[in-house]
């Protein structure tokens, strides 16, 4: 062999051993990288679980109420939209403090929220009320809860909690109620003045109206309604819908249940948080509790069409109660005592700020919906004739 050949052998062997070597460096790192990778595929979610945030959250409801149903389907929907970082302890009325003290609780820390109404507070300030069971303007609740997102609400409400009442609170609204029913007598009511003298329950700015119409009014929790009209501490009663009123066994006590009132034509379930709590969240998991409100207002009110209609009908198929529908001269005397109620309320110049943008809101809203809307009822008749008789 040639020394020039041998060269050019050694030279390439050199060359070759280079070459093997980088590419041994390269897979290497890549192995290495690869390893990386997969580690990482598997540490995220034990860094998610590890950084999941419990919010302890007690409602105004009993264990087995629909309501706290509802309250799950919050939960629920928060919990799967934060992917495993955050989670709801969702607790019944009386786990940790009694049905009316939740917001207290929330504002001190005891709880770091709760679910509610407004009217369980009101005692504080009547201009909570029109955050759920305020004046009829002619708007309904989905037009009221509109009002509160997109008509000054919203900021009202923060202007109530935070600065009037110095709550350390956030809160937002789910679910526009169906008009709550007159409630349940011991006979018909044919005309206002059948109420005179009745013992009433009722909450919120709803006591206010019926006082105006001469009954006497107690507030109280749904859980106590039935013990109460038991003892005679009341004669009649209202609470929400025919599921929960069911549920707490009305029906064994009473046998008229008379529909539609604007005693609380337009109610909402309040989420508050610890505001400190709520703050110290991630921008993304505060946005998750916010509008995961609006998530459960489909839920929550396709839940209660389904639920609250069948209940209906077992009530009057099964237990054997009598449903009537509210006269109209009960109806024109709640808008007559809601007048001399709201002729004192605004004297306050809050009240009056949140009750004028309320009437403002509802002399557009509703004038759009009532001129345009389709004649429902006539409708109903046309395919179930005589259901209806009013």
């Amino acid at each position: 062999m040639s020394s020039k050949r041998l060269l050019r052998g050694t030279h390439a062997s050199k060359t070759d051993t280079k070459q093997a070597g980088a590419r041994r460096k390269f897979l290497k790192g890549a192995a290495v990288a690869a390893a990386g990778g997969a580690a990482a595929t598997v540490a995220m979610p034990q860094v998610s679980r590890a950084e999941t945030v419990t919010l302890k959250m007690q409602s105004s409801w009993g264990a087995k109420a629909i309501f706290q149903d509802m309250f799950k389907q919050y939960a629920d929907r928060v919990q799967k939209m934060a992917g495993g970082r955050l989670k709801i302890d969702v607790l019944p009325a009386g786990a940790v403090v009694k049905p009316f003290q939740v917001q207290d609780a929330s504002h001190k820390g005891v709880l770091d929220g709760a679910h509610t109404v407004t009217a369980y507070w009101y005692g504080k300030n009547k201009a909570a009320s029109l955050f759920g069971t305020g004046p009829v303007f002619g708007a309904n609740a989905s037009q009221v809860l509109a009002w509160i997102h997109f008509g000054g609400g919203k900021d009202l409400y923060r202007e109530l909690v935070q600065d009037i009442l110095k709550l350390n609170l956030v809160g937002f609204f789910a679910m526009p109620m169906p008009t709550q029913p007159l409630g349940w007598f011991k006979k018909e009511v044919k005309s206002a003045d059948d109420m005179q003298g009745l013992k009433y329950r009722t909450v919120g700015l709803a006591t206010d109206i019926m006082q105006g119409m001469g009954l006497k009014v107690t507030q109280l929790p749904g859980g106590e309604i039935v013990p109460a009209l038991e003892r005679g501490v009341i004669e009649a009663f209202e609470f929400n819908n025919p599921t929960s009123d069911r549920q707490f066994g009305a029906q064994d006590v009473s046998k008229v249940y008379m529909m539609g009132s604007y005693h609380q034509a337009a109610e909402f379930f309040e989420i508050i948080f610890n505001k400190d709590k709520f703050e110290s969240l991630p921008g993304e998991l505060q946005a998750i509790l916010e509008y995961g409100a609006e998530a459960a207002n489909t839920a929550n009110y396709g839940f209660a069409m389904d639920s609250y209609s069948k209940d209906l009908q077992t009530l009057i198929k099964e237990d054997g109660v009598k449903v009537y529908r509210t006269p109209q001269s009960v109806m024109d005397a709640q808008l007559k005592s809601w007048d001399k109620v709201l002729e004192k309320l605004v004297q306050d110049p809050f009240f009056k700020k949140v009750v004028d943008s309320q009437k403002a809101w509802s002399e557009r809203v509703a004038f759009y919906d009532l001129m345009n809307s389709a004649d429902y009822k006539l409708a109903y008749n046309h395919y179930y004739p005589g259901k209806i008789t009013f």
